[in-house]
């Protein structure tokens, strides 16, 4: 049923301004055509979740019948002393500035929420992970894109537009292994931020949730968004022990930690107390399980991108301009034939069996040609098999 204005007339405007997601969804989200090959999501592969050693802990937990009673009631609005802990050994902060959220999203609409003022200007990644503009829509739908470069977020394009007038609440960027564009913040870079957002007093919100994957290159580190008052460092368990947890972490300036936690307890109050103590129990009965767990899987994902990156070149070449990924679940080359419509590209690939994300799905601005000409690939849920015959197919449809 289609709701009448008499309906309509009774949402908030917020309600009823929030756009529906097209696009990026639906591609991701829609029923396949019978066979066809998904490069869509950045899922963790099946192989690479610990589903043994999950199981154990969760008997483990409900054997022990003061453990598991304590795990049925509330939890504190900022999490679990034991989890916020190990986060915050990892992270190099105090636990008391950790907020552990229902997943990155959340930790992205309790920061909007909290430091982006309704109708803000919001400095963005472009092309930019479209979910945050998502989350941003509950403040604000004002945005400055700031061109993605070979080494990350352009600062020196976002201080130039503050030196001529500009003025924004936050600056938000995916530092490591960009969702779609697969570059880092290169170390300089982050540092310049941090100083920008000093100068300007703007917050810096780091969403960093594919940090852990690295398979190769140098880690530019986090200790300069960690050890900043005005930086906001998003992270979550999503891409390494699966997204169905919906557990994810703040890391927070200690000015913010109070106001964060006055706001979500007039929202969802905190974490599943059940969740946190089977992550808990992973985490800390054995002190390397996480690390080898991340192993294994960025090896598998380096495999994975080494087989799709050398059977493009092979099957496709010159066709696209492609940079090797060092970490993360994307590919984003560019084609390299201004003659090739992408959306014509994509509807024959569509029809030969293969489906990737189009690239105006991540600009930040509109119409923007640059993020047209690129395609994102998702590789870490596809066997390198499938993922050798989607490039086949893809090679039917050029």
């Amino acid at each position: 049923m289609t709701a009448g204005p008499e309906i309509q007339n009774g949402l908030t405007a917020l309600a009823r301004g929030l756009s529906a997601p097209k696009g990026f969804v639906d591609a991701s989200l829609a029923a396949p055509a019978s066979g066809a090959i998904r490069l869509l999501g950045g899922i963790p592969a099946p192989e690479a979740l610990p589903v043994e050693a999950i199981g154990q802990a969760s008997a483990q937990l409900w054997q022990d019948p003061d453990a598991a009673t304590a795990c049925l009631q509330y939890s504190p609005a900022r999490g679990s002393a034991a989890l916020c802990d190990w986060i915050a050994k990892r992270e190099g902060v105090d636990p008391s500035r950790i907020v552990v959220t229902n997943g990155g999203m959340h930790g992205l609409a309790l920061t909007v929420l909290t430091v982006v003022e309704r109708g803000a200007t919001v400095a963005v990644d472009d092309p930019v992970f479209p979910g945050f503009l998502w989350a941003l829509e509950v403040s604000t739908t004002r945005t400055l894109p700031v061109p993605v470069v070979a080494d990350g977020f352009d600062v020196e394009y976002l201080a130039r537009r503050l030196a001529t007038g500009a003025r924004i609440a936050a600056a938000y960027t995916v530092p490591d292994f960009h969702n779609p564009a697969q570059v880092s913040l290169s170390a300089p870079k982050r540092q310049a931020l941090i100083e920008l957002a000093e100068r300007y007093g703007f917050y810096v919100i780091v969403d960093n949730p594919y940090r852990e994957l690295r398979f190769g290159g140098r880690d530019q580190g986090v200790a300069v968004f960690n050890q900043s008052d005005r930086a906001i460092h998003v992270n979550t368990f999503t891409k390494t022990l699966g997204p169905g947890w919906r557990v994810g972490w703040l890391v927070l300036p200690d000015h913010l930690v109070d106001p964060v936690i006055r706001l979500r307890n007039r929202l969802d109050v905190h974490t599943s107390s059940v969740t946190q103590a089977m992550i808990e129990r992973l985490l800390t009965d054995d002190a390397q399980w996480f690390d080898r767990i991340v192993r294994s899987a960025t090896a598998l994902y380096q495999e994975r991108a080494g087989v799709l990156v050398d059977a493009l070149q092979e099957q496709l070449p010159g066709a696209l301009d492609i940079v090797a990924p060092e970490g993360g679940l994307f590919l984003w080359p560019r084609l390299t034939d201004d003659a090739v419509d992408p959306a014509a590209l994509f509807q024959r690939a569509a029809a030969h069996g293969v489906i990737y994300q189009q690239g105006e799905y991540f600009a930040a601005a509109p119409l923007r040609r640059s993020s047209s000409r690129h395609l994102r690939f998702a590789y870490s849920d596809r066997t390198p098999e499938e993922l050798r015959e989607a490039v086949r197919r893809l090679a039917l449809a050029f």
